[in-house]
């Protein structure tokens, strides 16, 4: 009976197999997890309510979900896809690259977006998809999963380096510990100080890679690229 506690698990698997709603998946996780591992409704509704007061940074999280979810249902991907596709000469590179720009800059103000599902995948995915159309092309299921994957990997290297770059933010404060542990005082505008070269390094190497990605797989999917781009 212990392996029941685990049905969150496996529709979380399902779901994503199946290619369902993301946020969908997550709450019917999140709910089917407490219920099958006895808290039920109350002691649920308990625990999510204690640590939304006690973590405020997950319950932004929840939020943002939340909103995204209700602005998707009422038409965030189509906006996004009309809007890229007024811009001349976008390709899916551009628009991932221009999103870790973006990403980088906020991230060093600890302002996030919601992450790869809150996000990337509502409206940076639509964008990208949308500048693959612009190019003359129709995206193939192939190349749409490519995308994903560059998209959720430039999420992570931007957020990664960039938001050690606020000062008092829970990155800066892990490595003072832990270099205060080995015997080494150390400021949190030092390490910021330090951090700024290499957040720079990692955000034009992530763009570089980016976009030689890009023109790789267009090429790869589609032959040469209709508008030369």
């Amino acid at each position: 009976m212990e392996l029941i506690k685990l049905l969150g698990v496996l529709i979380v698997i399902v779901g994503f197999a199946l290619k369902l709603d993301s946020i969908l998946i997550i709450f019917l996780a999140l709910i089917t997890t407490g219920i099958v591992g006895g808290l039920g409704i109350g002691g649920l509704l308990e625990t999510i309510g204690v640590n939304f007061v006690a973590n405020r940074s997950m319950a932004i999280f929840i939020m943002i979900l939340l909103i995204t979810g209700v602005l998707e249902r009422n038409g965030l991907r189509e906006a996004a896809t009309d809007l890229i596709k007024k811009v001349k000469g976008a390709t899916a590179g551009k628009v991932v690259s221009a999103y870790g720009i973006m990403r980088g800059i906020f991230g060093a103000f600890n302002v996030g977006f919601g992450g790869v599902a809150g996000f990337v995948r509502p409206v940076v995915l639509p964008m990208a998809e949308a500048a693959v159309k612009n190019q003359g092309h129709e995206a193939k299921e192939e190349h749409v999963e490519d995308i994903k994957g560059m998209a959720s990997a430039m999420e992570n290297i931007t957020w990664f380096f960039w938001q050690v770059l606020f000062v008092g933010g829970s990155g800066g404060i892990l490595v003072q510990g832990t270099l205060a542990s080995l015997g080494y005082e150390v400021e949190l505008i030092e390490l910021a100080a330090a951090e700024i070269p290499v957040a720079i390094f990692a955000l034009i190497v992530g763009c570089a890679v980016t976009l030689v990605n890009d023109k790789r797989l267009t090429k790869k999917y589609y032959g040469e690229n209709k508008q030369g781009v």
